[in-house]
């Protein structure tokens, strides 16, 4: 029977998960990811190399036996070839531990194409999209139109894709966005190379690839962030897939009993990239100190993050909804040093005090509480371990791990609520 954790994002995503992952993944047989696309952007380093992957799990990188591109994933064929390429520098085994299941879905020339135009088209009302074609990939699978890569083996491959084509190319001239068309043969001359190259690696499908394994340990690793959750995030500032644990059993197909234990990964700040609210936000001058220090800009896109203090309100809301069962801290070094520490413990919303997220952020005003810095991130500095012992009294759920740098072997491994000071 399988084991199944699951790790995710709890705040608008680039929390540190890869980083996390990459450091806990030989403890697993199969690391898979089950949503999302190249809108990811997990940084691990290997061998000192910086890698950012966008659609291989972050378990490539260690000695995983299987790693999962699983059905509920968007994936650009350019974007994949070149970061199997990428690791391929550094480890000479990456396609024979990679295994991409036949459901997953492509993003074409065209959905690229029709993301920068909605988001053009939206002017001053964007959301802030990475523009990698996520939004109208997923939309052409639910509308039932995209193609798979199960069907990139079929004969009647390229006239699927000229039919979708057509479709999108009469989209564009709605948009009135037909000038964006001048990049499209080179865009295709390069995404029919990698097709090919996509046809030479392994391909499953979940329910008999799991059947297979039999007793196997499976860390199911998530993109994006809860508050960025089609469903339950601060919508319509979201993106596109489902961010959180429920989403394991659709791009898996794990059931949920299946599923143990669920591991939650946070800042000790905040922050989020691109338009949507953000109660938390700090004034400019304290968030350029964090974005230079926690070099705060996206590793999708290179776009400045912005910043926030931790907002305790939105992680007690993801908390919940994913079920955690065990926290992880990061960048927690990147506040060493910074007097006072402002933590958001309560809303007003129009005069009321209210410890519940409510789904129009824009008009709440976060209450903080105040914590003196600390000196080191370790458990002799009482300031660092009364901010932990907060967090973990605040939202009922113990904190495992402290990560203080992009190194995997930057951890610092805590004990139970018991030991924590408060």
């Amino acid at each position: 029977m399988l084991t199944v954790d699951v790790l995710l994002g709890l705040q608008w995503g680039d929390e540190g998960k890869g980083k996390v992952v990459h450091a806990i993944a030989d403890q697993y047989d199969v690391v898979a990811r089950f949503q999302g696309g190249p809108n990811a952007g997990h940084t691990i380093y290997v061998d000192n190399k910086k890698i950012i992957l966008h659609h291989l799990p972050s378990g490539i990188a260690s000695s995983t036996k299987y790693n999962v591109v699983g059905a509920g994933m968007v994936v650009d064929p350019i974007t994949l070839k070149s970061e199997i390429e990428a690791l391929q520098e550094v480890l000479s085994d990456v396609t024979d531990r990679l295994f991409i299941s036949y459901r997953s879905s492509l993003i074409m020339p065209t959905h690229i194409l029709l993301d920068r135009a909605s988001e053009r088209a939206k002017g001053k009302a964007s959301i802030g999209s990475t523009q990698r074609g996520i939004a109208p990939s997923y939309m052409d699978r639910t509308g039932r139109n995209a193609i798979r890569m199960v069907d990139i083996q079929r004969k009647g491959f390229e006239q699927m894709y000229s039919r979708l084509k057509e479709k999108h190319l009469k989209l564009l001239k709605v948009y009135d966005s037909e000038d964006l068309v001048d990049s499209l043969p080179k865009m295709e001359e390069q995404w029919f190379e990698a097709i090919e190259f996509i046809r030479g690696l392994k391909f499953i499908d979940e329910p008999y690839f799991w059947e297979e394994l039999g007793d196997a340990r499976v860390l199911a690793e998530g993109a994006q962030g809860t508050m960025l959750d089609i469903q339950w995030g601060t919508y319509p500032y979201v993106t596109s897939s489902s961010t959180i644990t429920g989403s394991v059993s659709i791009g898996l197909a794990i059931p949920p009993h299946y599923i143990k234990k669920v591991i939650g990964v946070f800042k000790a700040y905040t922050t989020r990239v691109g338009n949507g609210p953000f109660p938390t936000e700090m004034p400019q001058e304290i968030a350029n100190k964090i974005r230079e220090k926690g070099g705060e800009y996206g590793s999708t896109t290179g776009r400045p993050r912005r910043c926030g203090w931790l907002d305790l309100v939105t992680l007690k809301y993801a908390t919940m909804i994913n079920g955690v069962t065990e926290l992880v801290i990061t960048k927690a070094d990147v506040l060493t040093g910074f007097e006072p520490l402002k933590v958001a413990v309560v809303y007003e919303v129009n005069g009321h005090q209210t410890s519940k997220v409510v789904p129009y952020l824009e008009d709440v005003k976060p209450i903080y509480r105040d914590f003196p810095s600390w000196s080191k991130i370790d458990t002799s500095d009482n300031n660092f371990m009364a901010f932990v012992g907060f967090i973990e009294k605040f939202l009922g759920v113990p904190v495992t791990k402290v990560s203080y740098g992009p190194r995997k072997e930057q951890m610092l491994e805590l004990d139970s609520l018991g030991t924590i000071i408060i």
